[in-house]
């Protein structure tokens, strides 16, 4: 079958930073389903591993994905031939920018009935983050009140996040951050309550917004200069942040004076460790697709390419690259 990856790490603009090869059918485990992708999208973390993680020989990218299920393992018992899917996929296994990925029935969802297969690719890695991050971590439920921030809320978690929270967290009032008039008109029309610029003093711009403080904080920004200053500056007292970067270093110390608590979302862990609730991430992506059906939640999908070949995965990995993405970026076959 043919698949898309790289074997050095090499800038877009170098035809070779990722290819086309013929690599071997998956071969399946117990609790496995093959699927026939249809569609994919990318993530930073796609970019991430194309700029600096080892090829191996040749490695295969993608998460994201959406496709058929066209064989099961011998323990599956969540879907059967024919069925419509969509997931996320594991860090330890070859990617989804394949004609057929073997993925576990665990971390799978049904695809919403409702949407494309490209609108639906647009959303496992997200939606896991956002509702991990949200209900698992922060606890938040229809009876929460409070105020949530969301730092780069036009970004590809914020977007599903904003939706998640209001749907499922209503008395959560949203303030989101985006620096540009078209983040600010696509944060809005997802739902949050207040925008705010990201750039320049972020403290004083939420605190102008909520001068009481914010009992949350989600960030995939915490490595920024003064970043977690601003967020004991602007927490509440025994608040909470969850943030999904790679900071050089933290200043954990600067939180107890507030008795802020500082988690991390890795919505991988589950797949990566193979956690006892590992099903978890097939219930949360069946709930959210029917959330989808019903017309609560949308796609965040912004861009889509087609088909599923070198060049249109380069284009979509400029866009991710470029720090500028507006929700999602979507590459799939006609």
């Amino acid at each position: 079958m043919r698949a898309i990856g790289y074997t050095a790490n090499l800038p877009l603009d170098d035809p070779q930073s990722l290819i086309a090869r013929e690599v071997p059918r998956p071969l399946l485990e117990p609790h496995d389903l093959l699927v026939d992708v249809k569609a994919v999208s990318v993530n930073p973390v796609d970019v991430k591993q194309r700029a600096r993680a080892a090829a191996h020989g040749f490695r295969v990218l993608g998460y994201d994905a959406a496709g058929v299920v066209v064989e099961t393992g011998s323990a599956v018992t969540l879907f059967e031939k024919g069925d419509q899917v969509y997931y996320a996929g594991a860090l330890d296994r070859p990617g989804s920018n394949a004609q057929l990925q073997a993925v576990d029935e665990r971390i799978v969802g049904r695809k919403p009935a409702s949407l494309s297969f490209a609108d639906a690719a647009a959303l496992p890695l997200t939606t896991l983050t956002a509702y991990e991050a949200l209900f698992d971590t922060l606890r938040l439920d229809p009876s929460s009140e409070g105020t949530l921030l969301i730092v780069g809320a036009a970004g590809g978690v914020g977007s599903i996040m904003i939706q998640l929270a209001k749907v499922k967290a209503p008395g959560v009032r949203i303030i989101g951050t985006a620096s540009r008039p078209e983040t600010v008109a696509w944060v809005t029309e997802l739902g949050a309550d207040a925008v705010v610029d990201h750039r320049g003093d972020l403290a004083e711009n939420v605190l102008a917004v909520a001068p009481e403080g914010v009992d949350w904080i989600f960030t995939a920004a915490s490595d920024k200069p003064g970043a977690v200053a601003a967020y004991v500056k602007i927490s509440k007292p025994f608040g909470q942040i969850v943030a999904i970067d790679d900071p050089h270093h933290l200043d954990v110390v600067s939180l107890k004076g507030k008795a802020l608590s500082w988690h991390w979302e890795f919505m991988f862990a589950r797949s990566r460790h193979h956690s006892a609730d590992m099903i978890a991430q097939h219930r949360i992506l069946n709930e959210v697709a029917e959330l989808l059906d019903e017309g609560r939640v949308r796609s965040t999908v912004t861009q889509r390419f087609s088909p599923i070949d070198p060049a249109q995965l380069r284009e979509a990995h400029r866009i991710v690259e470029s720090g500028r993405a507006i929700g999602k970026v979507v590459v799939f076959d006609a």
